[in-house]
């Protein structure tokens, strides 16, 4: 009986939600399984992953295969870098206590690298954020110009036609003095 670890999903149209299982090589996809160890939810970003680590060392310590995508999730939680040191503890190349040290370093280093992922995506947004409402701002003066230069061109004329009887006035009121005076 071969033994895998495969995903089975479930969840509705387009937003399917996988459950990481260990069944037989025979069953159906969504049938019958020996034992569910995990969820996968590739939906929420970054994608969610719930895993027992130790069962999933276990079963991949006693032969079960996983599928390549299957693979691909354990080895981002680092489940296949764990049954690679464990290895080692079995043959003798290492004590337990270095493959612990070893999977934690590793562990620490990964929440590291996820983190600065998430500052890095975080900082893209707020740049791209900055610049989309810088791009409004000019956008919104260069409408505020226009809308104030077309008011303007029809104020010049009126306030042309108003300085002007202005400066007559005071010019007439000069002449007259003028022959008063004399």
């Amino acid at each position: 009986m071969a033994v895998k670890i495969r995903l089975s999903r479930r969840g509705r149209k387009r937003m399917a939600i996988y459950d990481i299982v260990v069944a037989e090589s025979t069953s159906p996809r969504d049938g019958r399984f020996i034992e569910k160890i995990g969820s996968y939810n590739p939906n929420t970003d970054p994608s969610t992953v719930v895993l027992k680590s130790e069962r999933a060392v276990h079963w991949l310590m006693v032969g079960a295969q996983p599928t390549d995508t299957a693979r691909s999730v354990l080895s981002h939680e680092g489940i296949m870098y764990r049954k690679h040191l464990q290895v080692g503890v079995n043959k003798g190349a290492i004590t337990q206590e270095q493959a612990d040290e070893k999977f934690t370093a590793w562990k620490e280093d990964k929440e590291n690298r996820k983190a600065g992922a998430a500052d890095t995506k975080t900082q893209t947004k707020e740049q791209a954020r900055a610049a989309r409402l810088e791009a409004e701002k000019k956008v919104n003066d260069a409408r505020a110009e226009a809308i104030a230069k077309k008011n303007k061109v029809e104020e010049p004329e009126a306030e042309v036609a108003a300085e002007a009887p202005a400066e007559e006035a005071p010019a007439a009121e000069a002449t007259e003095e003028t022959p008063a005076a004399e």
